[in-house]
């Protein structure tokens, strides 16, 4: 192997970074920097095509393309990545949602220098949480995200509305649902980052390779300033690694924080919150809790499955009593966002099973399935917001006659989304109840009841905006351009490529659940 393609994923993680530097030092002219910040944004798309191409899907299981640089040696830290066929499916969704959003972000006009600059840093930080190894550099970049999302919201996001806070004190919306964000997201981490802390002192190293093999047979007297039993210690370590993720899927109760940062995102960062953020809790329950956890997963996988089911049916219920638009299209995000968690649930009820990996296999897919309905939903929401600058559904109707092309990618879209036979959704969605039901079959008959509503929520969304009596305030509106055609069509295509031909992904997908499946049951 080449030096160049040995690093490769060190170009895929930084060259976003590096853009962003150089979009800081071009002339302040914005169709510069825009067209500069989408062609940095396609290179790791690129990149990551190679990658696809020279990736062992036969060792799909096993990390690939590893590279280790010692960073802190007295602490066994190092920068350390690396790439098995979960993380493929993640980075390759995050390299191609980021220039969908840039591409949709072009009628950006305040600030554009800043904006682009934060889209490309905030594409590092995703990127290094689905390829970091070293759990330090895996906390560091679980962190760096947080920052250019928050300033997305709070400098760019919805002029209109505020919220009073205790005391009186009134702010606008978006300051409001930006710091609510942060405190939720910083909050979890910090239980998250004593538990990474406990994990190195254990072992020695922050090796995750190493950590995942000795850590969950780790017995007998620990390390630590306390004398608690091992059990003790565990258990408070896999519910710190718990809530962290859950905050971040979100799962009910701890969900309240992103209808309001989805409402008051702008468009592009609603795309990039719904499509890749929220896989990282995700991400983090598949790479973490089930392996390094796996007793205390399967002790506890009744709770997980009990707030998972409640994600599903709360947020279907949420979705459908919403008549803001984008607060609709949130909330459906813990709706879907539930059925994972409730396949990670079976998962760890059924370790080493065939209900298990089918399981996890609809819930990877799942994943990458809802971060392309999830985006193209926000995207036509954004769209219709900007000809009309409201969100409110009783203000629409009939629109459909005056913009064709719109109504029908809406329709395409929420019809993906809801989990039309067809449609890339039904798969993955399909393959998590086929899991699951053996295993918890309580649990996954109420989920099911948010998956019904699903379907009420999204025919009353598309029910308000485009049938019915048509509002003559919309005469004349006009349809989807040429670039909002770019950014909806690849993924229009997506949602079609993968509900005919789901092979496409779950091969890898399969493979490497097996994998996992095998460090549960061993």
């Amino acid at each position: 192997m080449t030096f160049w393609m040995q690093h490769l994923l060190t170009w895929i993680l930084f060259t976003p970074l590096l853009g962003g530097l150089v979009l800081g030092l071009l002339p302040n002219r914005k169709g510069l920097l825009r067209r500069a910040a989408l062609v940095f944004s396609l290179i790791p798309l690129a990149l990551t095509a190679v990658l696809w191409a020279n990736f062992d899907f036969s060792r799909a299981g096993e990390f690939q393309f590893v590279v280790y640089v010692p960073w802190y040696e007295p602490l066994g830290s190092g920068y350390h990545v690396g790439v098995d066929g979960l993380s493929l499916v993640l980075v390759l969704l995050t390299t191609l949602l980021v220039p969908m959003a840039i591409l949709a972000s072009f009628s950006i006009e305040e600030r554009v220098k800043a904006y682009m600059m934060l889209f490309l840093f905030l594409e590092t930080g995703m990127l290094g949480v689905f390829l970091a190894l070293d759990l330090l550099l895996f906390f560091v970049f679980w962190e760096v995200g947080l920052v250019p999302m928050f300033f997305l919201i709070f400098l760019w996001g919805s002029p209109k509305g505020e919220r009073t806070l205790w005391g009186g004190y009134t702010v606008s919306a978006r300051t409001y649902a930006a710091m609510k964000f942060m405190v939720y997201t910083m909050a979890g981490s910090l239980g998250l980052l004593l538990a990474l802390q406990m994990l190195g002192v254990v072992t020695g190293t922050f090796d995750y390779t190493k950590i995942v093999r000795e850590w969950p047979q780790m017995q007998g007297a620990l390390p630590l300033p306390w004398n608690l039993p091992v059990s003790t210690v565990k258990a408070l370590a896999f519910w710190a690694f718990v809530i962290a993720f859950a905050l971040k899927v979100p799962v009910w109760p701890f969900h309240t924080w992103l209808p309001d940062a989805h409402t008051e995102a702008p468009t592009a960062g609603s795309m990039i919150l719904a499509g890749v953020l929220l896989k990282l809790g995700a991400y983090g329950f598949l790479r973490f809790v089930l392996p390094l956890y796996p007793a205390e997963s399967k002790m506890y996988a009744p709770a997980l499955a009990f707030l998972a089911m409640m994600a599903t049916v709360l947020g279907a219920f949420a979705a459908w009593g919403q008549w803001d638009f984008k607060r609709l299209v949130a909330y459906s995000s813990i709706n879907h966002m539930g059925l994972v968690v409730l396949a990670v649930a079976a998962a760890a009820a059924a370790a080493g099973t065939e209900h298990a990996v089918q399981a996890l296999n609809g819930a990877v897919l799942q994943m990458f399935n809802h971060g392309l309905t999830a985006a193209g939903m926000f995207f036509l929401v954004g769209a219709l917001y900007e000809r009309t600058h409201t969100r409110d559904l009783k203000a629409f109707g009939g629109l459909f006659g005056k913009v064709p092309v719109y109504g029908g990618a809406l329709v395409f879209t929420a019809m993906a989304s809801l989990g039309l036979p067809g449609l890339n959704s039904f798969v993955s969605e399909f393959l998590i109840v086929r899991g699951a039901w053996p295993v918890l079959p309580f649990f996954t008959a109420l989920s099911l009841l948010g998956v019904l509503f699903a379907g009420a929520y999204i025919l009353k969304g598309i029910k308000q905006a485009l049938f019915g009596p048509p509002n003559k305030e919309w005469h004349p509106l006009a349809d989807l351009t040429p670039r909002e055609l770019l950014v909806i069509g690849p993924l229009m295509f997506l949602m079609l490529l993968l509900g005919v031909w789901p092979l496409t992904l779950l091969d890898v997908i399969h493979k490497s659940m097996l994998a996992l499946m095998a460090l549960l049951a061993g």
